[in-house]
């Protein structure tokens, strides 16, 4: 193993327990950051077509992993400092500590019947229309999006630390953020939102499975049953519009032991969703479930994520030979 393997890891797990911590930065967020430039550059360069789309993709992903390049480049040789480096980035793309915080707070909200308070905390989990939810509808979706927002803000972000460092952790989540702004079925971004979309289909493809194994085996922490977990994986993820969705959320419908999907509307329109699980409707009392399990998810990934980040170097060094 090369000197200084630690590093990595160590500035993956010391990123996690910031987060855990702190949560996310309240002002001048890094990621906000990159989306205020992204919606620049977008109205300026936009046009209804696929290829503007692809360029506009490719000068702000390119651009977030150079900059993690140069990062890494700028502290070589110097542990403390890359460990620094590595802690900071890690902590700025993840989410996992806001997004279940977040879901835990709305379940309360929920079981306090305050749905004026639900609705407005709504949009912080997923980008579905509040005002036109019920209790019950809000529950589900609050469900739904920790599952997939578990996978995307914390399981995707540290596996590719893990094997890509700095650049790994920017990278990523520049087109994880793209999607979020422009991977919609939606007439402005139906062209020019389909490369971002694509990219993030492809980037999570690995992650999501991770993530969907990963709520199977914790789900006996939160009386679940990784074989119901499994047995809707198997059996409802491919019926998802996402390839990625599709395995976490079936996952963890199967491991809480209810039925999620049905009509979800947008603010760009209607989707009707395939039914992933085979049990009850969710209650506020699932959503609290599904929040614990994201923490524990996060956790394991972030031992995963340090475990493959420790043997990367001498893979690279033995590869070099």
């Amino acid at each position: 193993m090369r000197p200084h393997a630690w590093v990595r890891p160590a500035g993956l797990l010391l990123g996690m327990v910031a987060d855990a911590a702190l949560g996310d930065p309240r002002r001048w967020h890094p990621v906000a950051g990159f989306g205020s430039v992204a919606a620049v550059l977008e109205r300026r360069c936009y046009s209804d077509r696929r290829v503007t789309g692809i360029l506009h993709t490719a000068v702000l992903v390119v651009a977030a992993t150079g900059l993690g390049v140069l990062a890494e480049r700028a502290v070589a040789g110097r542990p403390l400092a890359s460990v620094t480096l590595t802690g900071a980035a890690t902590w700025a793309v993840l989410g996992g500590t806001s997004l279940s915080r977040h879901g835990a707070a709305l379940a309360a909200e929920l079981t306090d019947g305050d749905l004026v308070a639900a609705r407005s905390r709504l949009p912080s989990l997923c980008g579905r229309d509040p005002a036109v939810l019920d209790a019950d509808g809000m529950t589900r979706a609050g469900t739904e999006s920790m599952a997939e927002n578990t996978s995307d803000a914390v399981v995707a972000p540290l596996l590719w630390g893990a094997v890509a460092g700095v650049p790994g952790l920017l990278g990523y989540r520049a087109v994880n953020t793209l999607d979020a702004m422009v991977g919609y079925r939606s007439p402005r971004y139906r062209r020019f939102g389909w490369a971002a979309a694509r990219l993030d289909d492809l980037v999570n493809l690995l992650p999501s499975r991770v993530a969907a194994l990963l709520f199977a085996g914790l789900a006996p922490a939160v009386g679940g049953s990784p074989a119901a977990a499994l047995a809707a994986w198997r059996r409802d993820a491919s019926a998802h519009p996402s390839p990625n969705a599709g395995p976490v959320e079936a996952a963890v419908a199967g491991a809480l032991g209810v039925g999620l999907g049905g009509r979800t509307v947008y603010p760009h329109g209607v989707e009707e969703r395939p039914r992933l699980g085979a049990g009850r409707a969710p209650s506020p009392v699932d959503l609290h479930r599904a929040a614990r399990l994201s923490r524990l998810v996060g956790w394991a990934t972030a031992g995963l994520a340090a475990m493959v980040a420790s043997s990367a170097p001498e893979y690279r060094r033995c590869a070099s030979n």
